[in-house]
């Protein structure tokens, strides 16, 4: 067994936006207010009807921030409301988990059971008191809820062995990544240079971006298959994965999924922030900065146990090194 290191979920976040976001502004997006990235303040009901529009809508998040899926719940409530033909695709569950998904829905499963068939704790490990409220929603109202991820170790073989080292049977029809955007390799340079590697710098700095490719791959593959069931499908997925379009939008686009948009939580504290950068996302809502006593304790977020070859460079290396570098 190998525990996964504790590591601050807002690495990626920080380092991508330092270089984009003005040193000063001279007002904060108000609370509860949607807004145009490098814009205006939008109609809130004016976006929900385009947006109901769309065929993915993508939210990001902080995996554990709270406030976080509390913002995501609500959203999917008013895009319900306005196209109820819908499924919630989850970056949280590999494929495999499908089956517990849909006995959820269904009714079949109580909390306890559900967690235990999904095996919630090592496909994810984050508090499921977090995601709880949102799957509760579903169920409610019957929405589907879709598996998007692959397990780590499938991502790890794609990305260490390569396309042709793993059996076409074996990639759950995942098609080969398109090639990284040049602004999404420089922003993860960053988050690799932040982290010690294993032997060649260059080498493992092409390891990585070759994992976070599949990463975004999968789910965009997974999203892609879900709307063959759905008119609107909504992704729950960590927001570095969807900034500036470079990640899992990107991939739609590949995948011939056009009509995609991407909102995110954009955490306010009143002295010295900044809008928003221009091109970040389609629209980004203004929270205020969560206090301490809202959170959930450290503990209950950081470590989780995932089972792995020790003393390799298993298929589970890059989930088990870097499990939040696009959190």
């Amino acid at each position: 067994m190998r525990y996964l290191p504790t590591l601050p979920r807002t690495l990626l976040l920080l380092a991508s936006l330092a270089a984009a976001l003005p040193a000063a502004a001279d007002t904060c997006p108000a609370p509860g207010q949607w807004y145009q990235p490098g814009g205006e303040r939008l109609d809130s009901a004016a976006l929900f009807t385009e947006l109901a529009r769309r065929d993915v809508v993508l939210l990001g998040e902080q995996h554990d921030r709270m406030d976080h899926h509390r913002w995501q719940l609500h959203v999917l409530a008013g895009l319900h409301a306005r196209n109820p033909d819908m499924a919630i695709g989850l970056e949280m569950l590999p494929c495999e988990a499908q089956p517990a998904l849909d006995a959820w829905v269904a009714g079949e499963l109580d909390e306890a059971a559900f967690l235990q068939a999904s095996q919630w704790a090592t496909a994810w490990g984050f508090d499921p008191q977090l995601y709880l409220p949102i799957l509760h929603f579903a169920r409610l109202h019957r929405v589907p809820l879709k598996a998007i991820n692959v397990t780590p170790e499938l991502r790890g073989r794609l990305a260490v062995e390569g396309w042709e080292g793993v059996p076409e049977g074996e990639r759950f029809g995942i098609t080969a990544p398109a090639e990284a955007l040049p602004a999404y390799r420089e922003r993860l340079a960053v988050v690799h240079a932040q982290h010690p590697s294993r032997g060649d710098e260059e080498e493992s700095l092409e390891r990585f971006v070759a994992a976070q490719l599949v990463w975004d791959r999968a789910m965009a593959a997974g999203l892609a298959e879900a709307l063959g069931e759905a008119g609107l499908v909504v992704g729950l997925i960590g927001q570095g994965h969807l900034q500036f379009e470079h990640g899992v939008p990107h991939q739609l686009a590949d995948l011939g999924v056009s009509e995609s948009a991407t909102l995110l939580p954009w955490t306010v504290n009143g002295e010295g922030c900044a809008p928003p950068p221009a091109g970040l996302a389609r629209a980004v809502f203004a929270l205020v900065e969560e206090s301490p006593d809202q959170a959930l304790p450290p503990m209950q977020l950081g470590v989780y146990v995932i089972p792995h070859d020790q003393g390799s460079r298993s298929t589970a290396y890059w989930r088990a090194r870097w499990p939040s570098a696009l959190a």
